[in-house]
């Protein structure tokens, strides 16, 4: 790096090492206003107390330990559980960065997880080494080498795979749409055994009805439902929506066998809004947030071949906004997630405001919205790996959480510009989040 990158880079170093000392003892929130997500509320004039990287205690005017870092939230600032995007492919520490600068504190990365990732980078950012949100990492798999899934044509494979993935300690399977039935089994038979549940796309020879009978225990993109539950078997897919009338069918599958799903309307509106037209991919590069992506991806991104192709998707995106919708108010557990960088146009961090602002725009109230970014990724963690809860503002919890200016049940935007975040009990104020983009933008251009 030149000397303005390394002088970036020095300065980033001093701040986070402070940012981080509060790791050492007690850190005390101290006149602030809370958003627990436990339910549609909040609670003025509280004190938090968090201890070891947990909350220790939530209450009104409790008692401030000797020698705390006190934060003072003046009785006008708002605490609320850190942010989750469960469908990512960031891979690198600067991925990792910019999560955490735009308060996100949790990421699945949902396939093409590089032993980098998961036998350095994440165990890192736990120790508190690198900053970054805490990882939870899959491996995809496929029965075809088509989309740079690891390849398993057999059950005996199916069951290998999970075992390997067991010992190099991921957290899911991601299924891919070339596996056969039998694979499909297998993996979800060694799954349940080695605590690996499976979650994925649609697979084309399965479906998602039997898919969700095995175990499969969260379906990876609202879209899914087009390909493998809408249409029906072995029929071409059409750039027509679905008949609305079906709606409640799907929100009822869901619902039967208690499954989560992807919420990521900002994945298809971006991809819709970028078919058929080159141009689109020149200003997503133009814009201010590509600076964020590294390197390889912006190079990825100029390689795509969505401007060439002609489908016409917007009405499939006035029904996917429709599904969402009913899912939200028939009680599906929604996840918000992105893609993010893989498909041009969406910045990890960046994307999943999009995203919550995209499902405001499907018609779900911010309650909802920051649901899928909080409450209910905790929940579906809790649920199908155990660990320290997280998600919510609450004694015993993971203390990830995000302070703001304004109330983000007020308007969700607030949440852009964090006035500082924890992650995992470790501080980092405005100044150091700054530094933390400083830093990466200069390691990624150079200058």
């Amino acid at each position: 790096m030149r000397l303005f990158a390394r002088l970036i880079a020095a300065c980033a170093a001093a701040l986070l090492a402070g940012a981080a000392l509060a790791d050492a003892g007690v850190t005390a929130f101290v006149h602030v206003n809370v958003v627990p997500m436990d339910s549609e509320r909040v609670l003025l004039d509280q004190t938090v107390l968090v201890r070891e990287g947990r909350i220790a205690a939530v209450g009104e005017g409790l008692p401030v330990p000797a020698g705390a870092q006190v934060i003072d939230g003046y009785g006008r600032r708002w605490l609320s559980p850190g942010l989750a995007d469960m469908h990512t492919h960031a891979e690198t520490r600067g991925d990792l960065a910019v999560y955490l600068a735009n308060g996100v504190t949790t990421v699945l990365n949902m396939g093409g997880a590089r032993p980098n990732l998961v036998d350095s980078i994440i165990p890192a950012v736990q120790r508190g080494d690198l900053p970054g949100p805490y990882v939870y990492a899959s491996l995809m798999v496929d029965g075809t080498p088509d989309y740079n899934g690891l390849v398993i044509k057999t059950p005996a494979q199916a069951r290998a795979v999970v075992e390997l993935a067991a010992a190099n300690r991921y957290d899911f399977i991601k299924a891919y749409v070339g596996l056969t039935p039998a694979v499909f089994g297998a993996l979800a038979d060694a799954g349940r055994q080695y605590n690996l549940p499976l979650v994925g796309h649609g697979v084309t020879a399965v479906r998602l009805e039997r898919q969700l009978a095995q175990g499969q225990v969260m379906v990876a993109h609202l879209e899914e439902f087009f390909y493998t539950y809408f249409t029906p078997a072995g029929a071409q897919e059409t750039d027509a929506p679905p008949d609305e009338a079906r709606i409640p069918q799907a929100v009822a599958l869901v619902r039967q066998y208690g499954a989560a799903v992807t919420a990521d309307v900002v994945t298809f509106k971006t991809i819709a809004e970028q078919i058929g037209r080159p141009e689109m991919l020149a200003r997503y590069l133009a814009a201010p947030e590509a600076a964020y992506v590294t390197p390889a991806d912006r190079q990825a991104w100029r390689r795509s071949s969505y401007g060439s192709k002609s489908a016409k998707l917007a009405a499939k995106l006035a029904f996917e906004r429709k599904l969402v919708k009913a899912m939200a108010d028939g009680g599906v557990q929604l996840l918000s997630g992105t893609d993010a960088p893989s498909i041009p146009g969406l910045v990890p961090g960046y994307s999943l405001h999009d995203n919550l602002a995209e499902l405001e725009r499907s018609q779900l109230t911010r309650y909802q919205a920051l649901s899928t970014a909080t409450r209910a990724p905790g929940e579906f963690i809790a649920r199908t790996k155990g660990g320290t809860p997280f998600g919510q503002v609450r004694t015993g919890y993971r203390a990830d959480l995000l302070l703001s200016e304004q109330n983000p049940l007020d308007g969700l935007s607030t949440l852009r510009k964090p006035v500082g975040v924890m992650a995992e009990g470790r501080w980092y104020d405005s100044g150091a989040l700054d530094l933390l983009r400083l830093k990466t933008r200069a390691s990624y251009s150079g200058d």
